[in-house]
């Protein structure tokens, strides 16, 4: 207990360095100023006691200037201390606020800080012990074949993304050329290929977690579901330590349930099919007799038949998903005709809700390659959330516009917002947030399997959004011109934006070779 305290201590000084300084430094040069002032004026007074006030206030606002002008460079002179400290404490693995200079910024070049920093993060790096020895023993410890004792799966990979080290529980397959590759199976982007190349380009140190990836598909045997803790260190011997902790007994009954649902789902959509139909019929026959408030309600029947069949379709996408059964027909759509299939659906659940649709799309949107059924579908999901999660009398606007060889639509709210780490977790699959559990009804699959068929059509799906503000989700999909070609090749399926490729398509598999 008390070591803990001294090195909670000895870190709080350490953090509490760099302000003290500046602090300190600051006033020092401002009391030095302030004297030497006063010492200039006393003078002024004893050689020119009858100065006219003008030249006294403009010796005044000179020594103010001087001041100011004195502040600011004492500020530049110390930016290098500062990127120094952050770079030491950064390197040391303390928490700090200061951001660690980053190698690549040109202003390290420029004020030739470069090499110093650059030093530092080298001699940290080569600080790394890999002789395994245990501190205090003649002898050395055999790590790997101590790790294949644990079911938790460790994998090292090295600065060319090769795998130098795996241990038994590591879900790992090798080839006929006995190249080995992660056998995971990453439906959130970043993958952690894609994650890693990011990092060699940006970072010295970073850390990502990702939750519930799977190393097989929902129904084949032997699927285990892992939490994955990746650490990045630049230069190291092993640049890349995977961490892999199998969650399967948490997480698959989770599957079988859904399983389940979607069986149910199934067969409850015959009967849900008939019940919207015999509504429809309902509304046309009897509008001419039904007083308003008799039309509001069939209209609140209409919108929650709706509804319901929306949550059918969702669980049972979701289902195929899983199982990689999501096959769609990718034809030339535009987006106008993609919404129209659902605008009147949409416009009677917005009003249902009194909340205010607006959608604009531009006659010069070029068309997109597109699965008609799904991505209204999509739209519906986005719209429909949109409208639960806005406030009373609050508006939606939907827009579309041309991003290189993508177009893309944006559904926006003023609503409730939402705060970052809901964000991080929003396209995982039964995830809802606790305040979403408790106001407003849904399966925690909509999202999920909306991000789903985007990828499937392959475009991208994302959202930005500030609590107590409102959201903005945002779909791309591919420009028809861009992909025809290879459309023409599968015979307009989908197959083509389901492989991993370096070319921007969907990647629902992410393997390292080594």
């Amino acid at each position: 207990m008390e070591v803990n305290d001294t090195k909670k201590a000895e870190s709080e000084q350490v953090n509490r360095f760099w302000p003290n300084h500046k602090r300190r430094i600051i006033a020092q040069a401002i009391a030095s100023q302030i004297f030497i002032g006063v010492i200039a004026i006393g003078a002024m007074v004893f050689l020119y006691p009858s100065l006219p006030p003008n030249a006294w206030m403009l010796l005044i606002g000179l020594s103010a200037v001087a001041l100011i002008i004195s502040f600011l460079l004492i500020l530049s002179a110390m930016r290098p201390l500062k990127d120094l400290s952050a770079a030491l404490v950064h390197v040391a693995g303390e928490q700090s606020a200061l951001t660690p200079p980053n190698l690549n910024d040109d202003r390290y070049q420029k004020n030739h800080l470069r090499p110093l920093l650059k030093l530092i993060y080298d001699i940290a790096t080569s600080q790394t012990d890999s002789t395994h020895k245990i501190k205090g023993q003649d002898s050395s410890l055999d790590i790997p074949a101590q790790l294949n004792h644990t079911s938790t799966g460790v994998i090292m990979l090295d600065s060319n993304k090769q795998i130098i080290f795996a241990n038994k529980s590591a879900p790992i397959s090798i080839d006929a050329k006995a190249y080995k590759s992660l056998d995971l199976i990453f439906d959130v982007d970043p993958s952690i290929n894609d994650w890693i190349a990011e990092r060699g380009q940006h970072d010295i140190h970073a850390e990502k977690v990702w939750r519930r990836v799977a190393n097989k598909l929902t129904g084949e045997p032997d699927r285990r579901l892992f939490d994955v803790y990746a650490s990045y260190e630049k230069g190291s011997e092993a640049e890349t330590i995977v961490t892999l902790f199998d969650r399967t007994s948490e997480y698959q009954p989770e599957d079988d349930d859904l399983d389940f649902i979607a069986f149910a789902a199934h067969e409850l959509r015959g009967p849900i099919t008939v019940i919207r139909g015999y509504l429809d019929t309902l509304n046309d026959e009897l509008a001419a007799i039904t007083d308003p408030d008799q039309k509001e309600l069939f209209q609140r029947l209409m919108v929650s038949a709706n509804r319901l069949s929306g949550y059918v379709s969702n669980i049972l996408n979701a289902s195929r998903f899983d199982r990689r059964h999501l096959k769609i027909h990718i034809g030339e759509q535009t987006v106008a005709d993609i919404y129209s299939t659902i605008s009147d659906d949409m416009q009677m659940r917005a009003a249902a809700q009194q909340r205010l649709l607006s959608v604009s799309f531009p006659d010069s949107l070029p068309t997109v390659a597109a699965d008609l059924n799904s991505i209204s579908e999509v739209f519906a999901n986005l719209i429909d959330n949109a409208i639960k999660y806005s406030n009373d009398g609050g508006s939606i606007e939907v827009s579309a516009a041309t991003n290189g060889d993508f177009v893309e639509v944006s559904v926006t709210d003023h609503g409730i917002g939402m705060p970052a780490n809901v964000i991080a977790n929003l396209f995982h699959k039964f995830y809802r947030s606790h305040r979403s559990r408790e106001t407003v009804a849904g399966t925690g699959i909509g999202l999920y399997i909306s991000k789903a068929i985007v990828e499937s059509n392959g475009g991208k799906i994302s959202v930005k959004s500030v609590e107590g503000h409102g959201s903005t989700f945002t779909l791309s999909l591919p420009i028809y011109a861009t992909v025809a070609d290879k459309l023409a090749k599968t015979g307009a399926n989908n197959d083509v934006f389901l492989e991993r490729s370096s070319s921007g398509w969907i990647k629902n598999h992410g393997a390292f070779r080594g």
